[in-house]
Order: structure tokens, then C-alpha cells, then sequence
């Protein structure tokens, strides 16, 4: 799937799941309960023991299934990110803005989403070439901040990550954001091994975003 399809899946989406395991096979087991409850966009972090093997299963895994897309996190590098590549992360993140990780996701045409709070970091990101800004952590920013943020540029492609529950995501999304990642308030329920209420709160996100679309 090339990078416009990528971003056009994530929009359509709404919502991108961060997964951060225990290890990779407890990564794995919530992704799929994300999946289960219709999150199907999933960020796969780089906090989780051998991340990279959770990226490579569930990439092989979904390779014939063009609506779940799997990415890598907190990318904190260019090795970090050609590594997820390799994998076959399809997409790359990071909580901050580092020139070397944009330009080698260019290079290979991977969509690559850096993260910043402060406008200046927004307008840097956008002149590096970011397919999406994220603004994180969210919960620092709100809402608010996305629509001063579009004031002075209406054309920044913007995604909250942190503080992002069912109750606040359509706010964020009517202030103007392309989709919102959700990761603790998503996947709480996995700390306990309890994959089947992170599915619910999946199915939660996704009755949320489709509401404040319509």
C-alpha cells in the first residue's frame, strides 16, 4: 500500500491505536483486540521489548488486509525508523521532531508523523516535509490548541496523542485534527491481560469518531 493510501486510511480511520506491551507478544495480543473492536490502524511503540517482532508479525499477518494498517512509535531516530521499515511498519511516529527520521522515511515513501507542542515546532515540521503533526502530549494542548494553531495555518495536518478518551475525541476532530491516537485511556484494560476491555473501549472510540462525523 503506498504512502497516499496510508494517510487516506488513517484519515478514514479516525483513530490510531498506541500499543505498548509488556513484550512483543503481549504487543500483539492488544493490537488484536484493537482490531477487533474496529481500531485498525495501529502504532506499535519502540518502549515495548523487541517492538520490531510484534511490527513483523502482525505485518505479515495483515498483509493481504488493506484496512489494518501497522506502524511503529516513539521513533526516536533514523536507525530506529529503517528498522521498523524493514519490519514492514508502514508508517512512522515520534513524540518529537528529528530532521534524519523524515528525510529517510522520504526516501522510502513511508508516512511519517513528528510530534511537537508549540507552533514554531508545527511550521518546522510541516517545512521538513511531516505527512501529519503530532501535537503531544494532547492533554497539555486540548482542543483549544488545535484551532490557534489553524488560525495562522489552516493548512497543518494535525493528530492529538495523549489525554484523547471516547468523551473528548470528537472535540478534537471538530477543532479541525485528521484522526486522534489514543493509547492508555484505549488499552488500560491490557495491563491486567484483559484484551476483551480494550476491544470494548475500542468499539467506544470508534462510535465516538463516527458521531462527530455525522
Amino acid at each position: 500500500m503506498n504512502k497516499e493510501r496510508i494517510l487516506s486510511a488513517i484519515k478514514t480511520q479516525g483513530i490510531i491505536a498506541v500499543v505498548r506491551g509488556k513484550n512483543a507478544e503481549h504487543a500483539i495480543n492488544v493490537a488484536e483486540a484493537c482490531i477487533e473492536g474496529g481500531v485498525t490502524c495501529i502504532e506499535l511503540t519502540f518502549t515495548t521489548p523487541h517492538a520490531h517482532e510484534a511490527i513483523r508479525t502482525l505485518s505479515q499477518k495483515y498483509a493481504d488486509n488493506p484496512t489494518v494498517i501497522i506502524g511503529a512509535g516513539t521513533v526516536l531516530d533514523a536507525i530506529t525508523a529503517r528498522i521498523a521499515i524493514l519490519e514492514g511498519a508502514q508508517f512512522i511516529v515520534s513524540p518529537a521532531f528529528d530532521a534524519e527520521t523524515i528525510k529517510l522515511c522520504h526516501r522510502y515513501q513511508i508516512a511519517v508523523m513528528p510530534g511537537t507542542t508549540t507552533l514554531s515546532g508545527v511550521i518546522e515540521a510541516m517545512e521538513a516535509g511531516a505527512d501529519i503533526i503530532k501535537i503531544f502530549p494532547g492533554e497539555l494542548a486540548g482542543p483549544a490548541m488545535i484551532r490557534a494553531i489553524h488560525g495562522p495555518l489552516p493548512q497543518a495536518v494535525l493528530m492529538p496523542t495523549g489525554g484523547v478518551t471516547p468523551d473528548n475525541a470528537g472535540a478534537w476532530l471538530n477543532a479541525g485534527c485528521i484522526a486522534v491516537g489514543a493509547g492508555g485511556s484505549l488499552t488500560k484494560g491490557a495491563d491486567n491481560n484483559d484484551f476483551a476491555a480494550v476491544t470494548e473501549q475500542a468499539k467506544k472510540f470508534v462510535q465516538a469518531i463516527t458521531a462527530a462525523r455525522t
